[in-house]
């Protein structure tokens, strides 16, 4: 087993990581960025080290640094977590070609050929796993959308190939929308995975949303071949805009004779693709909307491959609670060249398990992400069957650089219906203030028919559920966001020092508060060696922050933090009220910025990749 692990990642994921090492007797390395130095993960870890700025991709995202941090810290393996480098085939490979730092994961080119959509599905469909009916090659141009509309029908659905959890990804209901959806879909590709390559499937009416969690070994056989286990499936078809809110297991849909076929399929495609340590299979399984709800879908039922998540899933906590198996600890085994602790006949599913992510977001204003808040009240619920894993504390501010998730209740019941009742218990039980939370949301569903039936699909939270419900549900039960400087607006006053311990250089960072700013030698920077963003022209500064604003005219700011993915207009360009000017990428999600009225673009301050505050003014109009 390893000596110490760095952890690549932050929030909830980085402490589960972390807590795994330490029942297996194994230290652990924190990396954090300049916004989250006061973070969950940074406390819990043996040590922690400093990899950039608030920018995801100058710190979290900078491989060479994550690297640089886990030899400085004389660490023996990275773990990624999920999210940001977890499925980089290119930071896998740099890690496994670093001496003496082995990588918690699948080898990077096994990550390569499943990562890449259209190689998944070229793989699987050599394995007989069932495909949904698409391209398997790349497509660039719109042309290829439209003939593939009218061979197969619309919708279709073009992915960006290292896609996931809909980012990427754009529905095309005709042809009128091809070109359009096409350009989009590679702008978020290249955005989120570096990757601009898309390819088409057809977009399936009524999906279930169900994957199968496996960890697997080369094995120790003569044969060479790959030892893979199934740990059974889960449902995750509760989404919104291709999001997963709560998922759940064994699925409330599926016969044993269908999750049989499901968890055999998902086995035969990774053994095919020389694939070890964990990830997860998902598919789409064809909703039969009349059913019975307590009738579940047939052995007959159509279901088809989707695609390979080369990492530990956000909802593996539902496999663990059922299964009783430390995913995480297994991964680490296989790394370590330990092994699989556990064979497909050791594999028992008990009960039912529910995972509820705790987001800080607004579900009655389209599920919009807080941009502020502290945990004025943080009181998690406990009792038998109920985990909930997290890396804030009472007290603590919200980070809104990164993702929304707060933490994850999971809850576990004997079967479906105390699951759920439980659920209810440990949910009401939830206090949260100072920062607006989905749990009224997650309250709600709780008591929502089709849910409760289990007979949703992945479109059911778009198109069918009653936005008055959830006004009602967050009026009812929810709580608003507290502002950051609630407590006043003292000065904090920082300055680092660089600090010799038996021979060990340490950089240490002191802060007072309400204090006057320590002066700075003209010329030096105080002892630090950092930069400082320059500030942005804020719309609401009262001289505008240097920015000039004709009488008449209009400053559009930026409505949350996030990152320019692209600006639509030039000086001198005319635009019309509702025109987009420009794309900005917050919380994995595209947000058109649109003016509010017509003008003449007087001044651009913001440029392709650029981050972004709120109240950032980004175009002028005259």
């Amino acid at each position: 087993m390893f000596d110490k692990v760095l952890v690549a990642n932050r929030g909830e994921i980085a402490v589960r990581v972390m807590r795994a090492c330490a029942e297996l007797g194994v230290d652990t390395v924190a990396v954090y960025s300049d916004a989250d130095k006061h973070a969950g993960h940074v406390r819990y870890a043996d040590e922690a080290y400093n990899v950039g700025p608030a920018r995801a991709a100058d710190s979290y995202l900078d491989g060479e640094a994550v690297v640089e941090a886990a030899k400085a810290a004389d660490a023996d393996a990275i773990h990624p977590g999920y999210g940001f480098l977890a499925e980089n085939a290119d930071f896998a490979a740099r890690v496994e070609a670093t001496d003496g730092i082995t990588w918690v994961g699948p080898a990077s080119d096994a990550m390569e050929r499943l990562g890449e959509k259209t190689h998944a599905r070229r793989v699987m469909d050599d394995a007989d796993v069932p495909i949904v009916p698409g391209t398997t090659e790349p497509v660039t141009e719109v042309e290829a959308v439209t003939e593939f509309g009218d061979e197969h029908g619309y919708p279709v659905a073009i992915k960006a190939e290292g896609g996931g959890g809909g980012r990427g990804m754009k529905v095309v209901e005709s042809a009128a929308e091809a070109e359009e959806a096409l350009e989009s879909a590679k702008r978020e590709g290249e955005a989120y995975f570096s990757n601009d390559s898309v390819y088409l499937e057809r977009y399936l009416q009524t999906p279930r949303h169900v994957e199968v969690q496996i960890v697997a070994d080369a094995g120790d056989g003569d044969d060479g071949e790959t030892e893979v286990v199934h740990l059974g499936e889960r449902d995750c078809s509760l989404q919104r805009r291709h999001q997963k809110v709560i998922e759940e297991g064994p699925s409330p849909a599926l016969s044993d004779e269908l999750r049989e076929r499901i968890g055999e399929a998902a086995r035969r495609g990774v053994a095919a693709a020389d694939y070890t340590n964990a990830g997860t299979v998902e598919f789409l399984v064809e909703e039969d909307v009349d059913r019975d709800p307590a009738e579940p879908l047939g052995p007959d039922t159509p279901f088809y491959f989707l695609e390979v998540n080369t990492r530990i899933q956000v909802e593996h906590t539902v496999t663990e609670e059922l299964t009783g198996i430390d995913i995480v600890k297994e991964q680490l085994r296989v790394a370590s060249g330990e092994g699989l602790s556990v064979s497909q006949d050791d594999v028992e599913l008990d009960g039912h398990a529910i995972e509820f992510r705790i987001n800080a977001e607004n579900a009655a204003k389209d599920f919009q992400p807080a941009n502020e808040g502290r945990l004025d009240t943080y009181d998690p619920p406990g009792g038998i069957g109920v985990r909930v894993d997290d890396a804030l504390r009472q007290g603590d501010e919200l980070v809104t650089d990164y993702d929304s998730m707060i933490a994850k209740l999971i809850v576990w019941g004997s079967d479906r219906e105390e699951c759920l009742a439980r659920s209810k218990r440990a949910l009401a039980e939830y206090e949260l203030d100072g920062v607006v939370t989905i749990v009224p949301f997650h309250r709600l569903m709780l008591d929502d028919e089709r849910f409760v039936d289990g007979t949703h699909t992945t479109k059911y939270l778009d198109e069918e559920l009653d936005d008055a419900l959830v006004a009602e549900a967050q009026e009812k039960w929810g709580s608003e966001s507290a502002s950051a400087s609630d407590d006043g607006d003292e000065e904090v006053s920082e300055r680092e020092f660089t600090v010799e311990v038996n021979g060990k250089r340490f950089e240490v960072e002191l802060e007072e508060r309400g204090a006057p700013a320590i002066p700075v030698p003209e010329g030096g920077a105080g002892g630090s060696g950092g930069q400082q963003r320059p500030p942005q022209a804020k719309a609401d500064d009262e001289d505008d922050g240097g920015v000039d604003v004709a009488e008449g005219g209009e400053a559009i700011a930026a409505e949350m933090q996030g990152t320019i993915l692209s600006v639509n207009v030039d000086e001198g360009d005319e635009v019309s009220a509702g025109d987009v000017v420009c794309v900005l990428e917050a919380m994995k999600m595209e947000n058109d910025v649109v003016a509010e009225r017509g003008g003449t673009v007087a001044s651009v301050h913001v440029g392709e990749g650029d981050s972004v505050d709120m109240g950032d003014v980004l175009i002028v109009l005259e």
